[in-house]
C-alpha cells in the first residue's frame, strides 16, 4: 500500500510557442491550489431499452477533463512570472484554432509529464486591501492526453 503524496508537490508548465522553432516550457509560479476534474465535458448516450428490465443503462460517448490552478499574482520588480504572463498576455487572447496550446503537469516524484493540448480560461484577479493579488486559470483538455519523460537539464 502506497503513501499519500503532497498536493504541493505538483508542477504545472505551459508551452511558449511564440518562437515555434524552439518552444520553451514555462513553470506556472505561485500556485497554491489546483483541481483536476477527469469527468468534465463527459457526454453519455442513454441505452436503456425494454430489455434493461427497469435498470438504467448508458454508454460514454465523449470524455473530457479540466485542470484549474489558482494562486497569487507573481512578479519580481517589473518582471512577471513567465508562465502566468504567457497565459494572461499571449494564450488567453487567441481565438479559433489558434486558441489551443499545450500545458503539462506532474508530481515531483513522477518521471513522466502528462501533456494536454488545451484551451485556457483566465481566472479572476484581485484582492482586498490586506491581501495579495489572486491569480488563476482553467485548462480544458482537447483530445486525449499524452505523456513525455521528464528531462533533467545538465548541470553547468
Amino acid at each position: 500500500m502506497g503513501r499519500p503524496i503532497d498536493a504541493r508537490g505538483w508542477h504545472f508548465e505551459v508551452e511558449d510557442i511564440t518562437t515555434p522553432a524552439t518552444p520553451v516550457w514555462h513553470r506556472i509560479g505561485n500556485v497554491n491550489s489546483w483541481s483536476y476534474s477527469p469527468s468534465e465535458n463527459e457526454e453519455t448516450a442513454d441505452t436503456t431499452t425494454n430489455d434493461s428490465e427497469g435498470a438504467y443503462e448508458q454508454d460514454v460517448m465523449q470524455r473530457g477533463a479540466t485542470l484549474e490552478v489558482t494562486g497569487l499574482w507573481a512578479q519580481t520588480g517589473t518582471v512577471r512570472d513567465p508562465g502566468q504572463e504567457y497565459i494572461d498576455d499571449v494564450w488567453a487572447w487567441r481565438l479559433g484554432s489558434e486558441s489551443r496550446n499545450r500545458v503539462r503537469y506532474r508530481h515531483k516524484s513522477q518521471t513522466k509529464w502528462t501533456v494536454w493540448e488545451a484551451t485556457v480560461t483566465p481566472g479572476e484577479q484581485g484582492g482586498e486591501h490586506n491581501a495579495k493579488v489572486g491569480w488563476g486559470a482553467t485548462f480544458t483538455r482537447c483530445g486525449l492526453p499524452t505523456t513525455t519523460d521528464v528531462v533533467t537539464e545538465p548541470e553547468a
